[in-house]
């Protein structure tokens, strides 16, 4: 049986086909993500953040005002709270492209999940994203383009990747070396999966609600 999902809904350009909800979901409007979710009618379960995107407190009958003088992003702040309503997969929308900074942050929202037990996965018209800790990534063979694999911290060790054009055994990944760029989908089956430290994994053809519910 597949785990709920909590969606997040950022202020930066909304990937609609990605969005699909269902019951037992959680969705949460992070600042001016309240918008984009209010435009298509969804069904808003929070709006949380402190609203200088949006430009005013949205009318809902659950909204969490944050301090605008805070140490998290209002994406970061979402998460911990669907992470405090027991939720481990994570859905986040309106998160890339727009500002780098924010993209950035949003990346190292992942592997904030990624190191706690949960999986998040950042999503958006043409790339999905998420991160890998002490663990395995599976691809089914429907999966097409690009799959990209950096290490933004400490040493990636023990890297394996199998079904893909260019396979890895027990490899080292470091964050000063691009070595897992640019890999590609080959038709069959394929995984990633690392012994010991945390990778962000970036791919074309997101088929996002396949990765969500495995």
């Amino acid at each position: 049986m597949s785990k709920p999902v909590c969606w997040i809904a950022g202020a930066g350009e909304f990937y609609a086909p990605a969005f699909a909800p269902l019951p037992g979901d959680y969705v949460i409007a992070a600042d001016g993500g309240y918008e984009s979710l209010r435009r298509r009618g969804a069904t808003i379960d929070m709006a949380l953040g402190d609203f200088d995107s949006l430009g005013y407190v949205p009318e809902h009958h659950n909204v969490v005002r944050c301090n605008p003088v805070k140490d998290d992003t209002d994406m970061a702040l979402a998460v911990k709270e669907g992470l405090s309503r027991g939720y481990e997969r994570f859905a986040l929308l309106g998160g890339l492209g727009g500002r780098l900074a924010h993209t950035l942050a949003n990346l190292q929202t992942l592997m904030y999940l990624s190191r706690r037990g949960a999986r998040g996965f950042l999503a958006g018209e043409n790339e999905t994203a998420t991160a890998l800790t002490d663990g395995e990534l599976r691809f089914s063979a429907a999966h097409r383009g690009y799959l990209s694999l950096f290490c933004l911290s400490e040493p990636a060790c023990g890297v394996t990747l199998r079904g893909l054009k260019y396979e890895l055994t027990d490899a080292v990944l470091e964050s000063s070396v691009a070595l897992g760029v640019s890999n590609e989908f080959t038709g069959r089956e394929s995984s990633v999966a690392v012994a010991r430290g945390t990778l962000v994994a970036l791919w074309q053809d997101g088929r996002l609600e396949e990765m969500l519910r495995a």
